[in-house]
């Protein structure tokens, strides 16, 4: 016997209120149609939400130093591993990697007791000899008929004396540091911020290809060994990079040495601790360190600047085609245009380091764009 069918009262919930997902329901009553949106539940949680990433967003903020700090360590580790792999095939890995530590700790405390000493005195030596450098510079002939050039428009005269005058006084150097505390504070953070990247760094390269393993587990299995394939590529570009630009920078701050040191240029280690840092940022860094060096040498003496600047001259050339394709030929070639993006866009976003750091994030994106996004748009439906 069939049960009739008796309609619903209207106005009940089960007539009233039609299936519907979380906060939004569809209404149907009296063959009219419409929608209930709970707005109090949804703007609740969107607020919740909201706060959340701020939080997160603070956290991170206050974090920054640190993340800095292993991010720089790293990289190092990345680019010492290259070194360590080449000494394990001669020894255990162990032993390759205490190899490595050892030489980058005599490098680390080298540079602490022999260089660095050195670079201060040569810049207490540039601060304290300015006004005589100035007054040199302004009795050249070739500052003379530059002056008659520029007629009254610049006075360089008035300009090189305002720099000696700011110079004389040691209040001007303090407030160009921050003040006495905040530069002892600096100093003080420069060190621990070496020791921890230094101690994150030895550890990084004990344990670098446990992390990549760990990494690896988080992807799935089917698509685990070409992931692993694409990171390992990554990180071997960026490793080799790091090698090969401070080859680079060291033989640009040798040379560099060498040539102020026979043509009797001033301060010959404080120039060549330029070309080595302006070195290490790709194509710009160069090029920079060289018109900086070239004009310290033009306030000394024109002979020496027009010395300078024919090495720096040839240099670049020999470093564009000859030692560059050499050294990083193992490397992925990142193209000139993207280079000198990368390297204004990273100096911009974290200075010096963001800058070092743009070109190996350059290679990964078109490592991925080579090896994941072109196969994709290149592979053809079956």
């Amino acid at each position: 016997m069939k049960k009739k069918n008796t309609p619903l009262a209207s106005g009940s919930p089960a007539s009233s209120a039609a299936p519907g997902v979380g906060d939004v329901h569809v209404l149907e009553e009296h063959g009219s149609s419409g929608v209930r949106v709970n707005s109090f539940r949804i703007g609740l949680v969107g607020t919740l939400g909201v706060l959340v990433a701020l939080v997160i967003g603070g956290v991170v903020t206050q974090l920054s130093t640190v993340l800095i700090y292993i991010g720089i360590a790293l990289f190092l580790a990345l680019g010492l591993d290259p070194l360590v792999s080449w000494l394990e095939k001669k020894m255990p890995r162990p032993a390759a990697i205490s190899v490595v530590v050892l030489v980058v700790l005599g490098a680390f405390a080298g540079l602490l007791l022999a260089v660095i000493p050195l670079l201060v005195e040569q810049a207490s030596n540039l601060i304290r000899d300015f006004p005589s450098i100035a007054n040199e510079f302004q009795k050249n002939d070739f500052v003379k008929n530059i002056q008659q050039l520029l007629g009254d428009s610049v006075d360089i005269n008035e300009a090189i004396k305002g720099v000696t005058e700011f110079l004389k006084d040691p209040k001007n150097l303090v407030a160009i540091g921050g003040g006495i505390a905040q530069v002892g504070a600096g100093v003080a953070s420069g060190v621990t911020g070496s020791i921890i990247v230094m101690i994150l760094t030895l550890y990084f390269m004990a344990s670098l290809r446990s992390m990549k393993q760990a990494a690896y587990r988080f992807i799935p299995a089917y698509q685990r060994a070409g992931f692993a394939k694409i990171s390992d590529d990554i990180t071997g570009a960026v490793g080799r990079y790091v090698v090969g630009q401070v080859s680079l920078a060291l033989i640009n701050g040798i040379l560099s040495l060498i040539l102020f040191s026979v043509i009797g240029a001033p301060l010959p280690f404080l120039l060549a601790f330029f070309a080595f840092i302006g070195s290490l940022i790709p194509l710009v860094g160069t090029l920079s360190a060289s018109v900086v060096n070239t004009l310290i040498c033009l306030a000394v003496e024109p002979r020496l600047a027009i010395i300078a600047g024919i090495y720096y001259l040839i240099y670049l050339q020999v470093e564009a085609y000859v030692l560059s394709p050499r050294i990083m030929s193992r490397a992925v070639a990142v193209p000139g245009a993207i280079v000198v993006i990368a390297a204004v866009a990273g100096g911009s976003i974290g200075g010096v380091l963001g800058a070092l750091v743009a070109i190996p994030v350059a290679a990964s994106a078109i490592i991925i764009v080579q090896k994941v996004v072109w196969p994709r748009q290149d592979k053809k439906l079956t």
